[in-house]
Formats: structure tokens, sequence, C-alpha cells
């Protein structure tokens, strides 16, 4: 089978905002609790913080960690996660029926975002709390001193200021789920009315406000109007969410998951241009697709969970190979709409639908999704290319016209970089990929990575940790303006070159 990509500088999709490479840690099953943070851990260092796990976050180089949820936000006090730890509170936490030590809080999570060289996305409680306790907050985390609030983080031991610059208005409050679900119209006004007193406060943040939970959902659309009809003049994003699945075993319809993610994510930009148009306004909405990812293995375990304990395995997904190929297309699609989504968050980081899984007391190590995370978080910087993509197709029952190959270019020109990241989905073919290669003359072959397997359901342990990682013996040939890569049979490829 054979295939072609063309790339051209002078056709850009746009700019890559490093936050697209993001991540998400929610208070929830062992997330925090045996995943960042196991004080009793060989590893730990002096807050607590496992480094074994920072140690992995940084290969992710991730930029921004959503936190602390989430459906836990909706419930959540953030006092109590401030101040001497031996006088926090135990509570009952309704999102996920846990008991909530409140050892770690906004304290301890922005110094951990500092060591795993991240930042903090914070979210505000706009279920059973609203415009004043966000605003507390906002003064207590960015404030520089003089206020009760301010003077209270000064008290707790944090002379400077935490500066946290992107705050989410809430989550999902569209789902039933939720505690405190709203209509649009409710949460768009107090998501309108906390975005005013906290730019009041801090001009300088960006405020994310929530879209509908999922493209599923009965409100899905209207959600959006209304609720940027309440928000448009303050808020800078509208968040995204979408997981996925393979429960029915159809890896060729599992593998073409992307092309969802691409439908969905030029549905909203069109309900955001529309409500610009409505408003006569100049200014554009972005959006922050902040919860992204696989996720369907746990779901039953996690229905035969018993309630009320503190820190169970919940959620804990154990990725395989076709996961990760999945993710990769994932990846390829937001940096396809990077001139829209400015931020998006892998979630979760630690445990809980996560790239990264510890052992209690034991190791930790990578997950398969691990790889293509890491490769477009290390090389997909700089400008995403427009790829025009020739490649034969197929159809499954759901998804008709399915590309084989899945492909797209960034161009780092700081670097004199290209990297070109590709999926072949093909189960039974490679692929001879031709690279158009006429706009970056005397490019010179860096590395050829190939993430592969010939099990498709193959998964790494802590017993067997690197049962599925990447290689560097991939095949291209560069010959003048052209290059030729295999691609083999159902892989993940990243083709790197010198310009």
């Amino acid at each position: 089978m054979r295939a072609k990509l063309i790339l051209n500088k002078d056709f850009p999709v746009g700019k890559v905002d490093e936050r697209i490479y993001g991540s998400f840690i929610e208070h929830l099953g062992r997330a925090v609790y045996g995943g960042i943070y196991e004080p009793n851990h060989e590893t730990a260092d002096d807050q607590g913080f496992r480094k074994d796990v920072i140690e992995l976050v940084k290969k992710l180089n991730i930029p921004i960690v959503r936190y602390p949820g989430g459906n836990f936000v909706s419930g959540y006090r953030w006092e109590d996660g401030t101040g001497d730890k031996t006088k926090r509170p135990r509570r009952p936490e309704l999102a996920w029926h846990v008991i909530e030590t409140n050892e770690v809080g906004i304290d301890e999570f922005q110094e951990w975002a500092k060591r795993a060289d991240s930042q903090v996305m914070q979210a505000v409680n706009l279920g059973t709390r609203g415009p004043e306790e966000a605003r507390n907050l906002l003064e207590y985390c960015n404030f520089p001193k003089g206020t009760y609030y301010s003077d209270l983080r000064r008290a707790n031991g944090y002379e400077e200021p935490f500066d946290i610059k992107v705050w989410c208005l809430g989550n999902e409050m569209d789902g039933p789920w939720q505690i405190c679900a709203k209509t649009a119209d409710e949460y768009g006004r107090i998501a309108c009315e906390t975005a005013k007193v906290m730019k009041e406060l801090d001009p300088t943040i960006e405020l994310v406000a929530c879209g509908s939970s999922s493209l599923g959902m009965s409100t899905f659309g209207k959600w959006e109007a209304t609720v940027l009809e309440h928000t448009y003049p303050y808020v800078d994003y509208l968040s995204l969410h979408s997981y996925y699945g393979n429960r029915e075993n159809d890896t060729k319809a599992f593998l073409a998951c992307s092309l969802e993610m691409d439908k969905f994510i030029k549905s909203v930009a069109a309900i955001c241009d529309y409500v610009k148009a409505i408003k006569r306004s100049d200014k554009t909405i972005y959006l922050s697709f902040d919860e992204w990812n696989v996720w369907f293995h746990s779901n039953e375990a996690d229905s035969k969970l018993e309630w009320w304990q503190t820190a169970p395995h919940q959620l804990e997904d154990v990725y395989n190979f076709e996961d990760a190929l999945v993710v990769g297309c994932l990846l390829i699609t937001l940096l396809k709409n990077c001139d829209r989504v400015k931020m998006a968050c892998l979630a979760q980081l630690v445990n809980v639908i996560a790239p990264i899984m510890t052992e209690n007391g034991g190791p930790a190590w990578a997950q398969t999704i691990f790889y293509p995370f890491m490769h477009a978080s290390q090389y997909g910087r700089g400008i995403a290319l427009v790829p025009i993509v020739k490649s034969d197709i197929y159809h499954t029952e759901k998804i008709k016209e399915i590309p084989y190959v899945e492909a797209i270019g960034t161009y780092n020109e700081e670097k004199r970089e290209l990297s070109v990241f590709a999926v072949n989905r093909s189960l039974e073919e490679a692929v001879d990929l031709e690279i158009d290669l006429r706009d970056f003359e005397n490019a010179v072959l860096t590395e050829h990575l190939v993430l592969e397997h010939v099990d498709l359901k193959a998964v790494n342990t802590a017993q067997n940790p690197n049962e599925v990682v990447p290689h560097g013996k991939g095949n291209t040939e560069v010959n003048a303006s052209l290059a030729t890569a295999v691609l083999n049979k159902h892989s993940w490829n990243v083709i790197r070159f010198h310009i």
C-alpha cells in the first residue's frame, strides 16, 4: 500500500500552544494519594512526593496540569487543603464516594507542579459554591500581601503568590451526575458573575467556561451557545470533554475515533463563532480540550467498588498497544486543530486513566499510551502544517471514509526541525509513505521512531514494564526532495528531519 504526505511552510494550521500537551490530576482514586504523593515511599521527597513519578512526568514535558477536578471540584471546599495538615478535616467525598483526607491541597499541589516543571490550571467550585469562594481562592493564590487571604497564605508558609494564570469555571455543569448540576442559563449566569469578580481582582488571568459534558449530551450545542451568550465578554476558552473506548472489540472502528474528535472540535468552534457573530464581537473564543483519553477498561471493576474507602484503586485502566495507536491519532487531531485548540489535558496523569502507573510502596512505570504523548510533547512544538494526505480508505458501520494513514507535520524554525507524526491504521499491510520535502531544502533525516507490537492487546506491567516501548529502527530514505518512510502495519511513527 502507498500513501503520500505533502507539507508546505506557507500553509500553516497555526502555532502550537505548548499547553496543548497538558494533563489532569483529580482527587480521585490513587491519582494523588499513592500516585504523586506517598510520603512513606522510598523515593519520597521532603514534601512526600514520589520522585520516581516526577521523573516520568518530566519525560512527558507537561506545561500545565488541571486540578483538583473534575467532578470532585463541584463539592470541594478549597480551604480544607490549606494550612496545618494535622488540623485538616476528613470529609465524605460525594462525587466518587470516598473519604478525602485533605493531606494534599492547593498549598502542596502548586509546589508539586513546580517540582514537575509544570504550572497549575486551577478549577473553582461552581456546584455547591460560587463567586465569593472563587474570588477568595484567587486572592489566596495570586494576591501579593496585605489582605485577609493573601496573608493567610503567607501565614501558611508561602510568602510569594502562586501566580496561577488559568482558571476553570466549574466542571461539566450540565451533567446530571454533577453535584449541583445546572441548566445552561443557571450556569451561564453564575459563570458570568464569577468571571467578572475574578478578573476585577486579577485581570491577567485566563478563564475557561464549561462546554457541554460530551458530544452525546442532549444539551450539546444549545448549552454552548447559551453559556457563551452570558459569558462571552469575560471568558477566553470553552471546554470540551470526550473519552473513547473499544467495548465491541472492533479495532478498525476504534482506530477511527479521532475522526469523531475532529468533527466535535469543528462543531464547537462553529458554535463559538456563531455567538461571536450575534455579539458583533472582534474577540475569538478558543478551545480547551481539558479532558480527553481512552477510558473503558476499568468500568466493570469500578461498578463493584465499595464506598467510603480512602484512595481506592479506581478508574485504573490498563492500556494496551491499540490504545496507544488511538492516543497517537487523537494527538494528531489536536495538532490539526491547533488554530482553535490552545489547551488540552490528557485525563489523567497518574494511576487514574493515566499514562503513568504506580504500586503503593513499589515501582512506577509507563503505560503504552505514555510514548505517543511523550513523542508529540517533545517534538511537536512550533508550527503545525496543514497535512495533505493521499491514502487509501476503509469503512466501518459507524464511520466512513477512514484514511489508513493519519499524519501531520510540525516545523520548529528555531531548532530547524521538521517532525512528522504518522499512524498506519491498517491491521494487515505496511504503507510506503512518500513525504514531499520540496519546501524543506537539504532536509536530513535525524531519526525514525516506531511504536509497534505484534499483539494489539499487549500491555506494560510492573513486572514487565518494557513490553511495549518505542525503537529507533524505522525505515526512511531521503532522496533529494522526497522521503519514503515504511509505516509498518498498525504502528505509530515519528520521523524527524533537520532542515
